[in-house]
Parts: structure tokens; sequence; C-alpha cells
């Protein structure tokens, strides 16, 4: 059990009450999990702090460039909001199970300002064991080679997912070298045709226990050929082979997105919301 802990951030010897936390809902936690697993609690590693206003098993928040609250109570929001503004504000999003993130988000809008964007209901869901259908045999993992080509479709995924230029500012390099490690993580997966990617999709947290999948997109002039349900499928399997579940969330409003998953034969397991701040 942890005491109380003021301002400090969790550390290293609370790393195993922190890691039976994030367990007890590996779906949901899996983007935290997956950088406590690969980086352990030291801040500047880990990309962000962790709190908790009494124990994690009832209070815990990861704050960084997302944040991310993910277990609590009303009082427990209320430590967490007066921990975030207390300082400068260093996330472009917050995200996590709808009560919990819009419950956070309530508390600190009033000094942050008007959002760029709520989306307030995220299907969160997951897939135990293999698809439902039969994987893509054509999508395979991208290499670094294939990187140029890769490329432009992730931008013009990611300028309609999220809404922003990931060009913008730098000219795309932040954003290449996040694919580029990607890749060599072999976590990057398309379908190529004529020199071009029709589909793609990367797993973009990976725990012990969960792959999150995200960036699933379709060529335009390919779409109605089944290629985003199969070439999920074929994502899926890679993880399920790894002996983990796969997951992802989806907006509420992209029915077809949703119709796609459940031919897939993803289940609802929660509900996310993201709130996106300028």
């Amino acid at each position: 059990m942890l005491r109380l802990l003021g301002g400090r951030p969790l550390g290293a010897r609370d790393a195993q009450a922190v890691m039976h936390a994030l367990e007890a809902n590996p779906v949901a936690a899996c983007m935290v999990a997956a950088r406590v697993e690969a980086y352990g609690m030291a801040p500047r590693l880990l990309g962000g702090e962790m709190w908790s206003a009494s124990v994690p098993e009832e209070s815990l928040c990861f704050s960084g460039a997302n944040l991310m609250p993910l277990a609590g109570d009303a009082n427990d929001l209320d430590y967490f909001a007066d921990r975030v503004l207390a300082a400068p504000r260093m996330c472009t999003s917050l995200v996590g199970d709808t009560e919990l993130a819009l419950g956070l988000w309530s508390r600190v809008e009033p000094e942050w300002g008007s959002p760029r964007e709520v989306r307030s209901e995220q299907p969160l869901l997951a897939l135990q064991g293999a698809p439902s259908i039969e994987p893509d045999p054509h999508v395979r993992l991208v290499r670094e080679s294939d990187l140029d080509i890769y490329f432009p479709a992730a931008v013009e995924m990611f300028r309609g997912e999220v809404g922003v230029d990931p060009c913008a500012g730098d000219g795309g390099q932040s954003y290449r070298r996040r694919l580029a490690a990607l890749i060599a993580a072999r976590r990057v997966f398309a379908r190529f045709e004529d020199g071009r990617v029709v589909f793609k999709a990367e797993i973009g947290s990976m725990s012990r226990r969960v792959g999150q999948i995200q960036g699933v997109w379709v060529d335009p002039a390919a779409r109605g050929r089944g290629l985003g349900a199969s070439g999920t499928a074929a994502v899926a399997s890679a993880i399920a082979r790894q002996g983990r579940t796969a997951s992802l969330y989806v907006n509420n409003f992209n029915s077809a997105a949703r119709a796609v998953y459940r031919t897939v034969g993803f289940t609802q397991v929660g509900t996310f919301a993201t709130v996106l701040v300028d």
C-alpha cells in the first residue's frame, strides 16, 4: 500500500503496485502499461509522471503528452486536476475511460479553455484469439525501405483522423521518426499495390498482454473491396500469434468502421473519451 504522496510522482519503489493496478484492466491500460513495462517509472524515461492520490489500485493517472486518468473517484479527480493545473500544460489530449476522462476535463476546462474537439463516446474493442474472417495474405510488415511509400498514406490518415497536419512545424520529421521507430519494432503493416499503400495499420502500443491497433486506413480508391476488414484481421492475427489480445478504440459516429470491426470479431469491452486540446 502506498501512502499519500503530496506532490511526488510515483517512482521505482511503487512499480509493483502500479503494475498490479494496470493489470486489473489490461485493455484500457495498454498505452500506459506498455510504457511502464518498457521504461520503468522514472519520469524522464517514461515520458511523463504517474500520480496516485492514495494507492494505485484505487487512484492512478498518467501525465505526459497524453493525460490519462486510469482509476479514481470524484475526490481523486479533484486531486489530479489540482496537480495538472499547478504546472504548465504538457498534454495535447486527455484520453481514457469516459467517466474519468470527461470528469477530469470538466475540472480543468475552466482554466484551459475550449477544446479543439471532444470525442465523448469511443467504444473500446477487444478480440480474444483469432479473427472471425480470413486475414488478408497480402498484408505484410512494412520495412525500412518502404518508408517513403508508406509515409504519405500515414500523413493522410493522420490528417483525417486527428484533424491536424503532422507535417506542420518541422515538415513531418518528428512524425517520420515515430513511424521509423514503429517499423523497426515490427509494428507497422500494409498492403501495397502498384507502388502505393492501399491498406495500413499500426500497433501503436504493445504491452505484455495487449496490442492496441491504431491508424487503420484504406486508400479511398480501393474502398469497397473489404480491405479494411481483412487487413485488420491480418494485424489482429499477428497480435494473437504473440499470445496477446488485440484491441482498438473507434469513434462512435464512425458506423462504417464499427461494422468492419464487428465483422473481424471485435467486441466492446469499455468506452473511452478523447479531448483534443490546442
